[in-house]
């Protein structure tokens, strides 16, 4: 072969980052050896793989064609790599994960495979889903677990646990012994809502699509446990998953509202790349997933420790 690993692995990074300084800081090299590793690579094969614009470096056709194939032959070099230690090859993982998915799932998966896996390495990284989808797309992450749906012609979407959104308040908001509510009178409400792009507002704005009159949005906010804190406050009602919720009703703190005329079930999905070369860690990771989930119909059902 013309072309080396360490020429293609600076192309990759180079391509993510749209910057050699950048990549270079990345790859721990500097940006003169970055420079020369690109050029080399073009210059063996008479090509071009990025263009300038301003002072971003693009990806230009075939640079497109390459970088999926690229980075699944680093993900295979770098399992062949552990094997070659005596490890299992697990190697490195890159794994984004919605708010709510992050904050109360992912972490305690990361924590269980890191203990099956000891010599692995594992990044999360917390987004909203369309954050966790630009990522994925842009080979920036190897596997991301989203709440809701993604149409990117790129990324494959895996069904993983049915979840469920609810709306709450307050025990003194005046809704909380109201009883059944149209979706008229929600519509009087000041919200507390999640912020555009995320899956569960995209959830609740669909529930609601067939409806006239639009949400009175009170505040946006990007994190679940400010929007439960605000609801405790008495600033208005606010929707999200039933699982952030499970121990905020057990204690009482917040209470659930019937919305029969919104069907707020949505799905946890699994995604990655469509041309994504699923590694040892990618396969043993949705592995633990399902594991976690065995049996269960609803994410709220799923075992976790209880916060007081």
């Amino acid at each position: 072969m013309r072309y080396t690993l360490r020429q293609l692995e600076v192309f990759v990074a180079v391509a993510q980052h749209e910057s050699v300084s950048r990549a270079a800081n990345a790859l721990a090299l500097s940006q003169s050896a970055t420079s020369t590793a690109l050029a080399e690579l073009e210059r063996q094969f008479d090509c071009q793989l990025l263009d300038r614009i301003g002072k971003r470096l693009k990806l230009n056709a075939l640079g497109f064609q390459i970088l999926p194939k690229a980075v699944a032959l680093l993900d295979r070099g770098e399992e062949i790599e552990e094997l070659l230690r005596g490890q299992r090859g697990i190697g490195s993982l890159d794994v984004g994960a919605t708010l709510t998915i992050g904050n109360y799932l992912a972490t305690l998966l990361i924590s269980d495979f890191m203990q099956r896996h000891p010599d692995s390495r594992v990044r999360l990284q917390v987004r909203n889903t369309s954050a966790i989808i630009d990522h994925i797309v842009q080979h920036e992450l190897d596997l991301g677990l989203i709440e809701g749906d993604c149409q990117h012609e790129d990324v494959v979407m895996q069904p993983w646990v049915e979840d469920e959104l609810v709306v709450f308040c307050s025990p003194r908001h005046h809704l909380a012994e109201a009883g059944t509510l149209e979706m008229d009178r929600l519509l009087r409400e000041n919200w507390i809502m999640r912020e555009p792009g995320s899956g569960t507002r995209l959830t609740l704005e669909h529930a609601a699509r067939h409806r006239r009159g639009r949400f009175n949005t009170l505040l946006e906010l990007e994190h679940t446990e400010g929007i439960k804190r605000a609801v405790e406050s008495g600033l208005g009602i606010g929707c999200v998953s039933r699982l952030a919720l499970r121990d905020a009703f057990r204690r009482g703190s917040l209470v659930p509202l019937a919305t029969p005329e919104l069907d707020l079930k949505r799905q946890f999905t699994f995604i990655w790349h469509r041309h994504k070369y699923l590694t040892t860690g990618m396969r043993e990771f949705l592995k633990l997933c399902r594991q976690m989930t065995a049996g269960i119909a609803r994410s709220d059902e799923i075992d976790l420790p209880y916060i007081p």
